[in-house]
């Protein structure tokens, strides 16, 4: 009997099987940041085993509320900061070198095909865009990871979800997402693996695999993957170059993390994106869905591009076509967040950055701060929202603030137009 792609991670990794139906991994990654990680660093402080597994499979940044805005987030930050120079850990990204984890890691190459990793922090299924097994982890789990190098997780069920079709003109991965959450809902997928493949899949960039594994966590997923292949090679190439002879032989060797044909699946879905129009949320839940001509003339008060799911050079560039040469309306405040300085500094090469402020729109430094409501774009009671983020809980951005989770073309628009709209008008 064959084995999915996850299966073949799980078996590549095991280092104990407790119980029938859990499963001791040993670690590839272990990424913190300074929301999640200081609490753990306390408590193996406090029971004398203030130790690391292995200062150079541990990544860190400061990337949440980043400078930080006040006494409490410069204390998580300092926490964070004294911990990485303790442990002499390489890989430590602070304020001025730092960017949103889910965008910066892969950006340093620090994910392949075939690794585990785990973080505290439910948006780590990001990471499963490159062929990896990537799970957010609560306190205990990621204080045992840091300590050992191991976690402990229930065998995986994988739903195999088929993309098909092509993706119409001012439709995409976040379209795509967004579609396929509201017709699995939000409890759809919980403890599964959600397995992205087909056509369109085949198709998209690493930047948009990442966006359709990112909010597999909205679904219930532990975990989005998609299966390696040329574009994960050529991706990771700059990294990897010195450790194949050519790029085909990449290629050749991810083949070894692809699902066997004859892989046995929990459940296999397929779905047809050729008639997909742009999709926004209208509620407090991610599988609270509709196509955005349905929500034609809600107005908003933000604007917001950025985050770990729409914060990427490619969806900067989707958005500029609707901003360049137009200026947002008087009505709404547009924020923009590079999600890392190396998108911030190709935007500004581009002329990006001008095309944006020259539409009106604020330009801060990466920072996961607006997503979570924590800084740099938060909300007043009742006001709305239009944001690339991926989550749209209840006071999500803030205190009584209502969010709406839509693409970057589709922000773009609702900026120029003050509320939502089909952004394929302006295109």
């Amino acid at each position: 009997m064959g084995k999915t792609i996850t299966e073949k991670i799980f078996d590549a990794h095991r280092r104990d099987n407790p119980t029938p139906d859990n499963v001791i991994l040993d670690l590839d990654v272990v990424m913190c940041h300074e929301i999640t990680t200081p609490i753990a660093i306390t408590d193996l402080e406090t029971r004398g085993m203030d130790r690391v597994f292995d200062p150079d499979k541990i990544k860190v940044v400061i990337d949440h509320v980043t400078p930080s805005k006040d006494s409490k987030t410069a204390t998580q930050a300092k926490i964070l900061r004294d911990w990485a120079r303790r442990h002499k850990l390489r890989d430590f990204f602070d304020v001025g070198r730092n960017g949103v984890c889910h965008a910066l890691f892969p950006e340093k190459g620090f994910i392949r095909p075939g690794y585990t990793v785990i973080m505290g922090d439910s948006h780590t299924c990001t990471h499963g865009a490159f062929g990896a097994f990537a799970a957010g982890v609560g306190t205990t789990d990621l204080e045992v990871g840091i300590l050992k190098g191991v976690c402990s997780f229930r065998l995986p069920k994988t739903i195999k979800i088929t993309v098909t079709g092509s993706l119409p003109k001012g439709v995409y991965a976040k379209d795509v997402i967004l579609s396929i959450i509201k017709q699995l809902t939000v409890n759809g997928a919980t403890d599964a693996i959600m397995e992205f493949v087909g056509p369109v899949v085949e198709k998209m960039s690493m930047e948009s695999r990442m966006t359709l594994c990112n909010m597999a966590i909205e679904a219930g997923a532990t975990c989005g993957v998609c299966l390696p292949d040329r574009v994960t090679a050529e991706y990771l190439w700059p990294f990897i170059k010195d450790e194949y002879a050519s790029l085909e032989q990449a290629v050749t060797d991810f083949k070894q993390w692809h699902s066997d044909p004859d892989a046995v699946y929990w459940k296999q879905l397929a779905y047809d994106v050729s008639e997909l129009v742009p999709q926004v949320t209208y509620g407090f839940k991610p599988d609270e869905v509709r196509d955005v001509t349905e929500m034609e003339g809600r107005p908003v008060d933000q604007v917001y591009l950025g985050s770990c799911t729409n914060g990427r050079i490619e969806d900067l560039r989707e958005a500029a076509k609707v901003l360049k040469g137009r200026t947002i309306a008087d009505t709404v405040r547009g924020i923009l967040s590079p999600a890392t300085p190396q998108v911030y500094n190709q935007a500004l090469a581009e002329g990006i950055i001008s095309i944006f402020m020259e539409a009106g729109f604020c330009v801060t430094n990466p920072t996961c701060g607006a997503c979570l409501g924590m800084s740099t774009g938060v909300l007043a009671e009742g006001e709305i929202c239009a944001s690339t983020t991926n989550r749209n809980f209840n006071g999500r951005m803030g205190k009584g603030g209502i969010v709406h989770l839509m693409s970057p073309l589709s922000a773009a628009a609702a900026a120029v137009a003050g509320h939502l709209t089909d952004p394929r008008k302006y295109l």
